[in-house]
């Protein structure tokens, strides 16, 4: 029963908040065994109150329905951002669930936006872009059979410099000997533009940059070290008329280091840009021959050029290395980075902005979230790899974004710098480094993206074997690998010693390692081992392959092994969660409830117009549907429709808004019927072979009529439940008339019809849920104690009833 309809609860509503006395929650814990009541006192005289104007039914409807609204905006706004490490998952496995896979949607989204940002940077034609220019620059031979990788020696430098080289940069002819009708401009391969003109740059080392020993010092008078920053000559030489024969810095030629076969160089030295013609270049390449340009002074020697190709908007930058060692000779190597630097052009690139801006709201949304969760946890936060993976994942992308601004902002620098002057060098070779690298992050953010799958799908008991795995072999890996790297770096530094000076892939020790896991592999060359120590060779290969190959090796996968075969037993062992199947079998199950019960609120509301009368008052209205059972805020949604159809604001609804209303119902009815009857009259279906309710049992599921009637006994329960309290309420009341009796018995002057008289004004009816009257109640007191004590019992015999059907 409501607290408002009772007797009890009406005098507390003209008595005001002031009129409770609840020993029981205000005063000190009750002693075991005694039951302290809640009593109404009706000795303090009524409080008065300001009277506030009430509200009427159509504001008090139109302001539930904007706290309504403004409550579901208020939390979607915060579920935004629900998490598993947000909300309170960790004794709801369900809601546990959800939060994972709605976590999961939105992750997916994020992953194909930034595989198409990805994506959207790279071209299928750069491979064939940058295999073109490697065959026309580094295989081309010159008359004298020289190429640039066949280079060995500075006169091989000259004759691929004015041979091969120039042939490759300045194409003004077609092939009959036509021009080309672009001018000045070279364009190789008819399809690339030479952009600018290239540049030949060198540096060189000092003559007293080592020391030669005293017994060598009569024949030896000159000495040039190996290259270093420390002993780079930066005097002027040979004929002292040109920007070839003085040094420059790096900071003055805006150029960076490079790191090539034998050390790392910088960006400064003496250089030359060669003319726009094919005959001036090669007149100014005789020019440096002649002088002696390169000498035993002599270390590098760089060839840069870009060239762009419109048809595909790729740049192709090129740099060509030859490097001359101390020891003699020369040793080519080449650097080409094929890059879109130029990003928006056609309509695919357009799309990719779009990308790019919901890229950005994505950032920004986990970032809040992290913040959120950093809030949350604290440092305890960090104890997790996952979230340590969401912070990597944002910094690279925070900084992928600031480096694409910039490269944007200083490629239209440059082309319009080069447009002024197209006679100039044009150096792209800052951005193409640069953004090679902002291509090598995105990839390594991507691929962190990716593994941040197996954080959502962890709640799946078969997708947590890998991460359970290992997990629980970490320690055993650990103390694993230091054994196998001892074992390793021992084999690795004998391989150096003994082989270093005559095997290249032993050359170095970095080379040594690589070597060591590529004859794991068996990727290995026998005979040169052998050809390099005839003893100690085969020694060292047969017992690196028996200790590292069949032992250690082995022993790594065993430990794998008897871990997953732990793991894979206690995943079948345990009890089977809610999984990914439940959780949609289950929304399914409470969408079809859903509408079943607003099928059913239809039909009340339909009941309601069609009594025949005229006309419907307000207050009628909400009264019956509170008769046929419905719930307080379901009544002040079905008035909010009330009011809707009360054209002239009356509060009552006439024959035509009846019309209205009711056609209105009619048609929400037939969608409801559409709805129930699309999503089928049973939750699952049975398995081939089965039938009934034994095979959805064996299932672990139901069928759609036996939850509509475990449904229905809930209810029923919980109606026995309430007329229990009720009557609980009833025993309450009892009770304190009979402490009223004895106090008012106790004081002179009062025989019992006084008291009975006293007694009866304050005296509770309360309607019995079972049909019984209260007229009904015994003469005395002492009877209606009894009687209300029997009507409980008999309750608990109607609930144990109801449980054994249940």
């Amino acid at each position: 029963m409501n607290a408002v309809e009772s007797p009890e609860g009406q005098e507390l509503q003209k008595m005001g908040s002031g009129a409770w006395d609840n020993p029981a929650y205000s005063g000190p814990p009750s002693p075991r065994g005694t039951l302290k009541i809640c009593t109404i006192s009706s000795a303090m005289p009524p409080q008065p109150q300001i009277q506030k104007p009430e509200d009427g039914p159509q504001e008090k409807a139109y302001r539930t329905l904007v706290s309504s609204c403004c409550f579901q905006i208020c939390r979607g706004i915060r579920g935004l951002w629900g998490t598993t490490l947000t909300e309170n998952t960790a004794e709801n496995r369900e809601l546990y669930v959800k939060t994972t896979l709605r976590e999961l949607l939105v992750y997916i989204v994020f992953l194909v936006d930034i595989c198409l940002l990805t994506y959207g940077m790279t071209s299928s034609s750069a491979y064939y872009y940058t295999k073109v220019m490697s065959e026309l620059f580094l295989h081309t031979p010159s008359d004298t059979g020289v190429s640039f990788q066949a280079i060995s020696s500075m006169a091989d430098f000259w004759d691929f410099a004015q041979g091969p080289l120039l042939d490759s940069l300045y194409w003004t002819k077609w092939y009959n000997n036509q021009s080309l009708g672009h001018g000045s401009h070279s364009f190789i391969y008819y399809e690339n533009l030479l952009l600018g003109v290239p540049r030949l740059r060198q540096l060189r080392v000092r003559n007293d940059s080592c020391v030669v020993h005293e017994d060598f010092r009569e024949d030896i008078l000159s000495c040039y070290d190996v290259y270093s920053p420390d002993k780079e000559e930066q005097l002027p030489f040979g004929p002292l008329n040109g920007t070839a024969w003085t040094y420059h810095s790096q900071d003055e030629l805006g150029g960076s280091s490079h790191w090539g076969r034998l050390t790392s160089y910088s960006g400064g030295g003496y250089y030359l840009d060669l003319p726009g013609s094919r005959q001036a270049s090669a007149e100014a390449l005789q020019d440096l021959q002649e002088g002696l340009w390169l000498d035993r002074g002599t270390r590098v020697v760089f060839i840069d050029f870009s060239v762009y190709n419109a048809n595909i908007n790729l740049f192709c930058v090129l740099r060509l290395v030859v490097e001359f060692p101390a020891t003699g000779g020369a040793i080519p190597s080449w650097q080409i980075r094929t890059v879109k630097l130029i990003r928006y052009v056609s309509n695919w690139d357009f799309f990719i902005i779009g990308c790019e801006i919901i890229f950005c709201i994505f950032i920004v949304y986990y970032m809040v979230e992290e913040i959120l969760e950093l809030h949350i946890h604290r440092l305890h936060y960090l104890s997790s790899i996952w979230n340590i993976l969401d912070l990597v994942v944002i910094m690279l992308s925070i900084v992928a974004v600031g480096f694409h601004i910039f490269r944007t902002l200083e490629v239209n620098r440059l082309m319009g710098k080069l447009l002024q002057q197209p006679n100039m060098y044009a150096d792209f070779e800052f951005l193409a480094f640069w953004q090679t690298q902002y291509n090598n992050m995105n990839a390594v953010n991507l691929f962190f993206a990716w593994i941040k799958i197996f954080k959502y799908i962890s709640f799946n008991k078969t997708m947590t074997q890998l991460s359970s795995t290992l997990a629980r072999c970490a320690k055993d890996i650990l103390g694993f690998a230091v054994m196998f790297f001892i074992v390793f770096f021992a084999y690795a530094q004998l391989g150096y010693l003994l082989f270093g000076t005559q095997v290249e892939n032993f050359s170095t020790f970095i080379k040594c390692i690589f070597t060591q896991f590529r004859i794991i592999l068996g990727d290995f060359d026998y005979n040169a081992i052998d050809n390099a120590n005839r003893i100690l060779g085969p020694a060292y290969f047969v017992t690196y392959v028996f200790f590292v190959f069949f032992v250690l090796l082995n022993m790594f996968l065993a430990i794998i092994n008897d871990t997953y075969s732990e793991v894979k037993e206690e995943l079948a062992g345990q009890k089977d969660e809610l999984q990914l199947s439940d959780l949609l079998k289950q929304g399914y199950n409470k969408t079809l409830l859903r509408l079943r019960l607003r099928k059913e609120r239809v039909s009340d509301v339909q009941k309601v117009l069609q009594g025949g009368e005229q006309e419907i008052q307000f207050e009628d209205f909400t009264n019956t549907l509170r008769e046929l059972g419905h719930a307080e805020h379901e009544i002040t949604e079905l008035t909010a429709a009330f009011t809707r159809f009360d054209q002239d604001g009356n509060h009552i609804l006439d024959k035509k808004e009846q019309e209205q209303m009711q056609q209105d119902l009619e048609e929400k009815r037939v969608v409801l019927n559409a709805e129930i009857e699309n999503l089928g009259q049973s939750i699952v279906s049975s398995s081939p072979g089965e039938s009934g309710p034994e095979a959805t049992r064996a299932d672990g599921w139901v069928s759609g009529e036996e939850f509509y009637t475990l449904t229905r006994r809930v209810l029923q329960l919980e109606t026995v439940l309430e007329g229990v309290m009720s009557q609980v309420d009833a025993v309450g009341s009892k009770l304190e008339m009979l402490e009223r009796k004895e106090q008012l018995a106790s004081s002179p002057g009062m025989g019992d019809q006084g008291i009975w008289e006293h007694l009866q004004p304050t005296s509770p009816v309360t309607p019995d849920p079972w049909g019984v009257q209260g007229g009904q109640e015994s003469e005395f007191p002492g009877g209606r104690e009894g009687e209300a004590l029997e009507e409980m019992r008999l309750s608990h015999i109607e609930i144990t009833v109801l449980q054994r059907s249940w």
